[in-house]
This record gives C-alpha cells, sequence and structure tokens, in this order.
C-alpha cells in the first residue's frame, strides 16, 4: 500500500478521514491488518508528507494511533501525552498538522484504565507528575457520581472510565476554545475534531457523537 500523497489526500473529507479510522480499527481487531511494505512507505515519505488524520492519546504502550487504527508512514500525525490533554504546545502541533499540512480530522483518544486517570483520581503526587495531573483534575471534578469520596478513587474503574470519557469531552472544549486556528477549520468544514475511547480489553475504538 503506497503512502498518501498530495492528491490523495486532498480527496479526503473530513467525514472520509474518520471513516477511514472507524475501517482500520475494524481491520485491527479483525486480524486483518493491510499488508504494508514500511520501507517502500519510508521512501514514499522521503520528500514530504500528507497524513490524513491526527491523533492525540495518552502514552500508554497498550495504545499505539498507528496499530490500533491500522495506518503506516505517513498516513498519521501521532500527539502522545500521558492524560491526552492539551497545552500551547500540542495546540500547536496540531494547527501545524491541520493548517499546514492538511490532515482532515483531530481525534482525542481516551482509553480505560488509564494510568494517568487513576492518578489524577487518587489526587497522587509526585515530581512534575503533580502539576501533569492537574491538568485531568477538572475531569474528576466534572464527574459527579458517585457522591461518596471513599469510591471516588482508582479502586472503581467505572469512576475511572467516566472521567477518561469527561476528560476527552472537555479536552476537545479546550482545543476549540484555546485554538481559534483550528476552531475556524471545523466551522468552515476543513476538519473534524472528535472524541474517542479505545477499549484495552478488546482492541475496540468507540467514537463519539
Amino acid at each position: 500500500m503506497k503512502a498518501y500523497t498530495k492528491e490523495t489526500q486532498a480527496l479526503i473529507t473530513p467525514n472520509k478521514a474518520v471513516e477511514l479510522l472507524k475501517e482500520g480499527n475494524e481491520r485491527f481487531q479483525k486480524k486483518s491488518q493491510v499488508n504494508r511494505d514500511l520501507l517502500e512507505q519510508v521512501g514514499d515519505t522521503s520528500k514530504g508528507q500528507y497524513p490524513f488524520a491526527t491523533i492525540l492519546s495518552c502514552i500508554d504502550s497498550r495504545v499505539s494511533s498507528e496499530l490500533i487504527f491500522d495506518q503506516g508512514i505517513g498516513d498519521i500525525f501521532s500527539a502522545r501525552v500521558a492524560g491526552n490533554f492539551v497545552n500551547e504546545d500540542i495546540l500547536g502541533s496540531m494547527e501545524f498538522a491541520c493548517k499546514l499540512a492538511g490532515t482532515k480530522v483531530i481525534v482525542v483518544l481516551g482509553h480505560t484504565s488509564c494510568g494517568a486517570v487513576k492518578g489524577a483520581c487518587d489526587d497522587a503526587k509526585l515530581g512534575n507528575l503533580t502539576a501533569m495531573l492537574a491538568k485531568i483534575k477538572p475531569a474528576v471534578n466534572a464527574v459527579v457520581e458517585p457522591a461518596d469520596a471513599s469510591i471516588r478513587n482508582s479502586s472503581n474503574i467505572e469512576f475511572v472510565n467516566n472521567v477518561a470519557k469527561k476528560n476527552v469531552q472537555l479536552t476537545i472544549d479546550r482545543i476549540v476554545k484555546e485554538s481559534p486556528v483550528l476552531a475556524e477549520m471545523q466551522e468552515e468544514g476543513a476538519i473534524k475534531i472528535v472524541g474517542a475511547m479505545y477499549h484495552i480489553d478488546s482492541g475496540a475504538v468507540e467514537f463519539y457523537n
């Protein structure tokens, strides 16, 4: 399978970009991945890159966007940080990916049993991790149930996963609020910004409307 070119990238709409990712995840789950010559794709992309999607995901070793969406070299931009939140650097990277490099969709990808989310739920303190987890705390506070403080922690996996979902939603809100460039592109229909959740027990990606 050849890498994307400027011409093939231009033919992809935001909706088609989402469909390509969904199809790739279905192949991943069915163990029917596309047969790629990755070294050939290295050559294809040596003078330029034309990815169709930008994925913001967690650093979790089980959540490699290229693998779970069955994509090759030059197909997607992959931004990773524990807890898949945004800051100035990641927003700038997304603006480059969409406005300058032409990607058609931004996916904020959370995952179940997220360690960073668990740390935020437990109010963990450790060096620079303390400040990082503070960026996920708004999602913890936004999930009001259960009210019992004794079960608002990492031992309650349902609570953890609800916080992970809320974190995806709040991250999308921040992208639109803090990046006029991306907000305008979405308003014009040039890109879509969507949320999704990767289920670590099945390999399935659940897209949110």
